[in-house]
């Protein structure tokens, strides 16, 4: 079936077309003969009662500097011109994140959203994987620096991050002699009134961080992620290295405890992170590595998110 996506994202313009997610789902929507457009969510709008977002057509091909073409733009309404909205923006996880998804609720289902955007924002990162914590390291969600003093105390070496942020930003391995914790809870609580998430440090992440993609509550492919050598995170665009990997059997346990709640919720595209066996996070809201585990395994698993997809329109 031809379909007609919409295509929510970053500016086009500046992304890795080596690495970037989106573009790799657009190359197989147009591959696919569906019809593409590009918009940006402050073109998003809600009209009395109707979404419409100014949109331009786009087509994409492989070509470093020369990734993108756009038609002229046209004022969509996404209720009746399209079939599929991907909600593909960044994080930070903030009021207009929020925001942008309760204004697709109102087009959600008769227009297919991916992923469903009630369930996206349910389902922030560090607090969906907390409805599992027989899968999940110990963790503490908290502003109290009491209750931050006795986590430490009972765990010495621990992870302090922020609850709404992304690509590794803000995230402290603090060893049980470190001084720096109370100065380190100030800058955290000037800044914002949200609490931090407190987990007790993995020795296992310095064998890697892995990503697995799941599509439609089904764990199809990973990739592990290496943190460099004095730096506590894994993250591939602070310097992580990627590798090729396979699932142990307590990760397809965790796959399989997670997958009938993902596919229920209309999450079809899902990434989560597993450190030495425990869960760390469920990241709903614009998943990465399709590239990495394409490059490693031969596999394209943005082909398994089309046919998801797909299947659902029918």
């Amino acid at each position: 079936m031809a379909l007609r996506v919409a295509v929510q994202m970053d500016p086009i313009e500046s992304i890795n077309i080596n690495a970037d997610s989106t573009f790799a789902l657009m190359l197989e929507a147009q591959a696919r003969g569906h019809a593409l457009w590009h918009y940006q969510v402050r073109h998003l709008a809600l009209r009395a009662g109707s979404v419409v977002a100014w949109a331009h057509p786009v087509t994409v091909r492989r070509e470093v500097g020369n990734h993108y073409s756009f038609g002229s733009p046209v004022e969509l309404d996404l209720a009746n011109d399209v079939d599929v909205v991907l909600m593909r923006q960044d994080p930070p996880f903030d009021m207009a994140y929020i925001t942008a998804t309760h204004i697709l609720e109102h087009i959600h289902p008769k227009t297919l959203v991916v992923n469903d955007p009630a369930h996206v924002r349910n389902a922030p990162e560090k607090l969906f994987v907390t409805h599992f914590p027989e899968l999940m390291p110990e963790t503490l969600i908290t502003a109290d620096i009491r209750q931050i003093v006795r986590f430490r105390e009972r765990h010495g070496d621990i992870i302090i991050k922020p609850l709404f942020g992304n690509g590794g930003a803000g995230v402290f391995h603090l060893r049980a002699d470190d001084p720096n914790m109370n100065a380190l809870i100030e800058l955290f609580t000037e800044r914002s009134r949200e609490p931090l998430v407190v987990q007790q440090y993995l020795p296992a992440v310095r064998q890697g961080d892995k990503r697995v993609i799941l599509v439609d509550g089904v764990a199809m492919g990973a990739i592990n992620r290496i943190p460099p050598e004095g730096e506590a995170r894994s993250n591939l665009h602070v310097g992580g290295r990627p590798e090729p990997t396979t699932l142990t059997e307590r990760e397809r346990e965790i796959c399989a405890r997670l997958g009938p709640e993902l596919k229920a919720r209309g999450l079809i595209f899902v990434g989560i992170d597993i450190i030495g066996g425990y869960l760390t996070e469920i990241n709903v809201t614009s998943p990465t590595g399709l590239q990495e585990i394409a490059r490693f395994d031969g596999v394209h698993l943005e082909r398994a998110i089309w046919d998801a997809i797909e299947a659902r329109r029918r």
